[in-house]
């Protein structure tokens, strides 16, 4: 879902007092979350109410919420499918800490929101009623027990007759229920009901005119239902931008990145959960002239993407985790042959095929390191949707600069989360010239390394002149097979020298906070979010917490030490395995550090601790935060 803008209850519970009566209580912030079984619309229920928020003028970031399973059984703790929403009266960078209320379309997968620890203590709960009346005794007995537990535990539950009042505007309740929910929240947190309207008109443009109007019906229902039957409402201020916005997940963005790079062709296979950006291509590329392939398996895809770019058109290839290992073989032979090739790489939890609907940041190693041999590549990691976008027109300016394989880490938070940003302005500066196809003179080689940046120049098939030999084997400038000891260092040199031209043309990163203090948190990829937030708070407690995030992971920008030595601890934040010292175990010895602490320590010389969660679903900075006060108030890990 994407666009452009300018710009009691009828179970028994006491009736609330009318909409006039029913003053709306402001916030800064609040959290929601729209929970159900799969394919009853939770997701794009909460996508919808995130648009609206955000043409209001609310910052907001949606986070996905998707089952292991494709289609887990119907009302399973495990099943739980939907989305969550954090709107704020500012600029929302990550999904936030605990949920402040939720819609339940049942009480099982509400059972395992509240297991997972999702839900702030007292939270509301809307709860579907209809399975206090439900023709299995079993059911009733479930639903009774889930909702005595529920308000012992001290949450407010409220249920609400979602599937009768649904019934009384179409036959299936399960394909409308989510615009009467969409209602309901437009109602509680006081969004207008004509963007609502609009909303639909967007999302089912395709569709009949009577689908549209039928789920008007729903929304303005649902609103309606909210007035009567809720005595509560919410205000978050909101500040319409001044500049044309842009509301998309990160798996759009980058696929935005795609056309707005001038890349193409795109050569994938499908995979979790990269594929939706590929899917947006596919509806769009030919447009702009460009091409989706879509291979019969990952290494086909990579080949294909890499003969494309030998060619002279840069080619990008959209992957996960399992692909990206598959593609590793190939992705060797494009830094052998010093062929300009982007690769994106959408991480999921891991090992094998691991948690592929969930995120995780266990990537990093795999991408700087993954090839046999000697393979250098650039590695950068895009930090939110919005640099989803540029990042890949950065990777393939740099690709095609320098000749190398750029891989850009995102992630599954990223691919599914949303967040409205400034609405790029399309720059000639994005594209990369023309390739030049010039004749070849007289005399020069296809591997003609220069001696200080190992920089040649681009032999493109058909070029007069310029006929050679193409092979992933070890080669001379000439590009012959060579076996030399000699030639083959000197092949490893220049293709080496590349990475350190690229080093001395990136800024440091800034620091976010002070210069100097007690503890520095270094973060890379998704989690500057929620880390910035952290130390946001942390400072404001008047504790000397800074954070660097870094984007350039391989080559990285100088400075990093210099500023890390200006702190008393250094600390990695990421969504990967670290192993922990409280296991029995573990000591200073043997324990296994998170990715960037692995490479900042070997890097830097730098003591840096890490702390890190690979639990599939995204950090929260109450989290973050906790640790750090741990940390300081400690003086680091117990070694």
């Amino acid at each position: 879902m994407n666009y452009t803008f300018d710009a009691q209850t009828a179970v028994g519970r006491q009736a609330a007092p009318s909409a006039s009566a029913k003053p709306a209580v402001t916030l800064a912030e609040h959290i929601v979350e729209v929970i159900s079984d799969s394919g009853e619309g939770a997701q794009r229920c909460g996508q919808s109410l995130g648009a609206i928020a955000a043409r209001m003028g609310n910052g907001v970031w949606t986070t996905e919420i998707i089952p292991a399973e494709i289609q887990p059984p119907a009302r399973s703790v495990a099943g739980a499918s939907g989305i969550r929403i954090r709107m704020g009266s500012r600029q929302v960078t990550n999904g936030g800490d605990e949920t402040d209320l939720v819609v339940a379309f049942n009480e099982q997968v509400l059972l395992g929101r509240v297991q997972a620890g999702e839900l702030k203590h007292g939270a509301t709960i809307l709860l579907e009623s209809m399975w206090r009346e439900h023709r299995d005794p079993k059911i009733v007995a479930s639903y009774a027990k889930v909702l005595r537990a529920l308000e012992n535990d001290g949450y407010r539950v409220i249920e609400a007759p979602l599937e009768r009042e649904c019934r009384t505007l179409v036959s299936d309740p399960r394909r409308g229920k989510n615009m009467f929910v969409l209602g309901i929240l437009c109602s509680i947190y006081s969004l207008e009901l004509k963007l609502g309207r609009e909303q639909i008109e967007r999302i089912f443009g395709k569709k009949d005119e009577q689908v549209i109007k039928s789920n008007q019906q729903l929304l303005e229902a649902g609103w309606q239902w909210a007035e009567q039957n809720l005595d509560f409402k919410f205000r978050i201020p909101a500040t319409r931008s001044a500049e044309p916005q842009i509301v998309v997940n990160g798996n759009t963005a980058i696929a935005l990145g795609v056309l707005a790079s001038g890349m193409e062709i795109c050569a994938m296979y499908p995979i979790t959960p990269a594929t939706s950006a590929s899917h947006y291509l596919s509806d769009v590329f030919e447009r702009v002239g460009g091409i989706v392939h879509q291979a019969e398996d990952e290494i086909a895809a990579c080949a294909f993407a890499i003969g494309a770019s030998y060619a002279g058109k840069c080619a990008v290839t959209i992957s996960s985790g399992p692909g990206i290992s598959l593609k590793q073989e190939a992705i060797g032979l494009a830094v052998m042959a010093e062929i300009p090739l982007v690769v994106v790489n959408v991480q999921r939890g891991g090992p094998s095929t691991g948690q592929p609907t969930k995120m995780e940041q266990g990537d990093l190693l795999q991408a700087c390191f993954g090839s046999h041999g000697d393979a250098p590549k650039v590695v950068l990691a895009a930090s939110g949707i919005e640099d989803c976008f540029y990042s890949i027109i950065t990777a393939r300016k740099i690709a095609e600069t320098f000749n190398m394989v750029v891989v850009v880490l995102s992630d599954a938070s990223l691919a599914t989360a949303q967040q409205p940003f400034p609405r790029p302005r399309f720059s000639a500066d994005w594209l990369a010239p023309p390739v030049d196809q010039s004749p070849v003179p007289d005399g020069a080689k296809p591997y003609d390394w220069d001696p200080v940046t190992g920089l040649m120049r681009r032999f493109v098939p058909g070029q007069p002149h310029g006929m050679h030999t193409l092979t992933g084997l070890a080669h001379d400038r000439l590009s012959h097979v060579a076996y030399d000891p000699a030639i083959n260092e000197e092949g490893l040199r220049h293709r080496s020298l590349k990475l350190a031209a690229l080093q001395k043309t990136l800024k440091t990163p800034p620091v976010f906070g002070a210069p100097e203090g007690d503890m520095l948190v270094v973060g890379w990829g998704s989690t500057k979010g929620a880390i910035e937030e952290a130390v946001g708070r942390l400072s404001a407690e008047g504790l000397k917490v800074s954070s660097l995030h870094l984007q350039f992971i391989q080559p990285m920008p100088s400075g990093v030490k210099e500023i890390m030595q200006r702190f008393k601890q250094v600390m990695t934040v990421e969504s990967n395995w670290s192993d922990r010292l409280e296991d029995e175990i573990i000591d200073a010895s043997n324990r296994r550090y998170s990715a960037l602490a692995m490479i900042l320590r070997a890097r830097t010389l730098v003591d840096v601790d890490c702390w890190s969660e690979a639990r599939g679903q995204p950090i929260k900075p109450g989290a973050i935060c906790e640790v750090v006060r741990e940390r300081l108030k400690t003086g680091g890990m117990k070694q």
